[in-house]
């Protein structure tokens, strides 16, 4: 059963009663939320995996990076800790056996609209939600089709126009999920969102990978992404292995010519394309094994 834990003070210096379990069925959001009103608010995902959580710390630090982006109040990450350690012991222990996958999100918003328009810093909500994840073993073996979209700007608009937010993990979520509803009407399982002007961006969900020679390059994250947290651990497991990796900008030509090309996230890991637009990618399964092990056994 999914484990829902309420941080009652989830902003720096706020006032507010200890974190608390409640019944994950349980309303806790006003309607007037502007987290539910306006997605105004940020949020990560942790994978725990075979029990264990991966990547906490970097997590943490990116919601707090997220919420600056927004002017909001400088959550208590230490508050969040405990409210992510808490939900995931509690959804491990009341399970038979433990999951290959599950994952623990945790949400930060701005509050209701009257408390942000009364009181300095609003009064936001945090919560942490564990649950277990479908198998995604095969993904990770066999890869998965995926398409191209447009995200309808040009490269380098997180510069130009930062209220856009782009590098911000926001809940403001309705384009990643669109585009991933008509990957999933063409035939796909996802898609790899591009510039205007022809440069590889991210997945609506994960963080993208290619592989030219000993190469495995990621996208300048100077362009306005979202630094990935798995995509860094896959970083170690491929240096690890004696590739050199790097941030550079990636054109959609350069993904067809690849040795490899794969998605990762915190929850699936990596992810080989399999296909791109209708065509055949090589997958390499021995190394996409091998740095998927190298990510599982990383605390």
């Amino acid at each position: 059963m999914p484990v829902l834990v309420l941080c009652g003070a989830p902003a720096a210096g706020m006032p507010g009663a200890p974190s608390r379990m409640v019944d994950p069925t349980t309303p806790i959001a006003s309607a007037t939320d502007l987290g539910l009103t306006r997605g105004d608010g940020v949020f990560e995902t942790v994978g725990v995996h075979d029990g264990r959580m991966h990547d906490l710390e970097p997590h943490l630090e990116r919601l707090a990076q997220s919420a600056a982006m927004l002017d909001m109040p400088k959550p208590d990450l230490g508050v969040f800790r405990e409210a992510i350690s808490w939900a995931v012991r509690e959804l491990l222990h009341g399970l038979d056996e433990v999951p290959a996958t599950a994952l623990c999100k945790v949400v930060y918003t701005r509050g209701t609209e009257t408390a942000a328009a009364e009181i300095p810093g609003g009064r936001p909500l945090g919560f942490a939600y564990a649950d277990v994840f479908p198998d995604v073993s095969a993904d990770r073996h066999e890869g998965v089709p995926v398409i191209t979209l447009s995200r309808g700007y040009p490269k380098g608009v997180g510069a130009q126009a930062p209220w856009l937010l782009a590098g911000a993990k926001t809940l403001s979520y309705a384009i990643n999920m669109a585009a991933l509803r008509h990957a999933k009407a063409r035939g796909a399982k996802d898609v790899i969102l591009t510039t205007t002007d022809g440069f590889v961006l991210e997945a609506p969900r994960s963080t993208v990978l290619v592989r030219h020679g000993g190469m495995i390059v990621t996208p300048a994250i100077d362009g306005g992404l979202l630094h990935g947290t798995a995509q860094r651990a896959a970083f170690d497991a491929f240096e690890d292995r004696g590739f050199t990796c790097d941030y550079r900008d990636v054109t959609v030509e350069q993904l067809t010519s690849a040795d490899a090309v794969w998605l990762t996230d915190s929850v699936q890991l990596l992810r080989p394309v399999r296909t791109l637009d209708g065509t055949e990618l090589a997958v390499d399964q021995e190394l996409t094994g091998a740095v998927n092990a190298h990510m599982l056994a990383a605390h």
